[in-house]
């Protein structure tokens, strides 16, 4: 498999091109923007999918144009789907912002497997961000969105998140078997044994951190 980040938008945010070698089939992971590079790049590959880790604006901005531009469906966690259309969920009313029309055409369950070409992708929900976060695993790869990054987690403070929902997430995510790479939402690549030994949330008990 081939994957190519290309970030971009407001934050930025680490929109990701997941590609099957055997089929040239693709996946965008998190279109939070829709910019020259990213349209470009994308009329190199057939697209068939795109995953969204959670509904904030700066994950969905690009998902409509992109849709009509390539045609491939769109995967969102079942619990995800009040953010569409709600400015207050989605964030873009902090932000000043409006997001092109989208539906999902996947909503997607805990546990879920979808294939790309010889690619298997599971489906794992990590709420605490948002109600209906979810990380995507394939091959050795993790695509976290803002459930983990680089030592830390993502925010709890915004509509639908949870601290306690955080923490048993992060620990769900260092509990996995073996080794992977963690391609979060924001900022850089990591590696779950690098979060394992230095992610403070990784360790933190449901009702404040261990001591």
């Amino acid at each position: 498999m081939r994957i190519q980040c290309i970030p971009g938008g407001m934050i930025p945010t680490n929109c990701y091109l997941l590609t099957d070698n055997a089929t040239g089939e693709t996946a965008i992971i998190d279109p939070g923007f829709y910019d020259a590079q990213l349209k470009d790049a994308v009329k190199q590959k057939n697209v068939s999918m795109i995953l969204l880790t959670h509904g904030h604006f700066d994950h969905t901005l690009g998902v409509g144009p992109l849709a009509a531009q390539t045609g491939a469906k769109i995967y969102m966690y079942k619990d995800e789907a009040d953010f569409i259309g709600n400015p207050l969920n989605s964030l873009s009313s902090m932000a000043m912002c409006t997001i092109p029309t989208y539906q999902p055409d996947v909503l997607l369950k805990d546990g879920q497997t979808l294939t790309l070409g010889s690619l298997t992708i599971r489906v794992l929900h990590t709420p605490g961000h948002t109600h209906g976060g979810c990380c995507f695993l394939v091959g050795d790869a993790l695509f976290s969105g803002d459930t983990v990054m680089c030592g830390t987690v993502g925010r709890t403070d915004f509509p639908t998140g949870s601290f306690s929902d955080i923490l048993a997430s992060a620990q769900r995510l260092r509990d996995l078997p073996g080794e992977w790479r963690v391609l979060p939402g924001h900022e850089f690549e990591t590696k779950l044994s690098w979060e394992r030994k230095n992610n403070p949330y990784m360790e933190a008990g449901q009702n404040g951190f261990n001591t």
